[in-house]
């Protein structure tokens, strides 16, 4: 079962402001990223179904950072259908991330109280999205979609819309204050975070002093 509720997924989202997304089919591998980010302060992260045995990479991980970082929140990305939501639910994740609006997907969550983040690429597909009971709408891929200006021209009519972008932000000060100043509630980041070392593996102590960078941009621009 989710450790945490939906609505602390939601508060934690927003309060983070950012979201790191990874996979790698090595348990440790993502493990130790998770640490990372953890370190540096991230309470939100989302792992993607992306490979073969994803699942039991996921239902491992839970299990190990459930222990080492307790007050992380795992949830799942890159979920396009309602059964394989309900298997991550029985695995426990906290949240399910899709890049896509698939109706039956909010029905598995919403019986089990699990926030579900859907995929979105207009304002109509936000609205349904909103309608099905989604709190935080994602759109994907956030810079072909429109980018920031998309973002400020949706909250204009729907000011009370929730969006966390994934694809195209950066763990820049300009890129991160584009986005928070456009009105986005947290951002996804992925490949632009998880940097490697010359040697092709991931540098964890880089990935942990981006993610702290972020944070520190993002705080920073949220009082201004």
């Amino acid at each position: 079962m989710a450790r945490f509720t939906r609505i602390q997924v939601a508060q934690a989202m927003e309060s983070t402001g950012m979201v790191p997304v990874f996979y790698d089919k090595n348990v440790e591998v993502v493990e130790r990223v998770v640490e990372a980010c953890y370190r540096a302060g991230v309470r939100v992260f989302e792992f993607t179904n992306r490979g073969d045995f994803a699942h039991e990479v996921f239902a491992e991980l839970n299990k190990r950072i459930t222990k080492k970082c307790p007050e992380m929140i795992l949830g799942v990305g890159s979920i396009v259908d309602a059964g394989t939501t309900a298997l991550y639910i029985q695995l426990g994740a906290n949240f399910i991330v899709s890049p896509l609006l698939n109706a039956e997907m909010a029905k598995i969550c919403n019986r089990r109280k699990i926030l579900w983040s859907p995929g979105c690429g207009s304002v109509s597909e936000i609205s349904y999205a909103e309608e099905l009971g989604a709190e935080i709408v994602k759109i994907f891929p956030g810079a072909q979609v429109g980018g920031p200006k998309f973002v400020a021209a949706v909250k204009g009519p729907c000011p009370w819309t929730s969006i966390m972008p994934t694809g195209g932000v950066e763990p820049t000060e300009a890129s991160l204050t584009e986005w928070f100043k456009a009105g986005v509630t947290c951002v996804g980041m992925g490949s632009q975070l998880m940097v490697k070392t010359s040697s092709g593996e991931y540098d964890y102590a880089k990935i942990e002093e981006l993610a702290r960078q972020a944070l520190e941009i993002i705080k920073r621009v949220r009082s201004k």
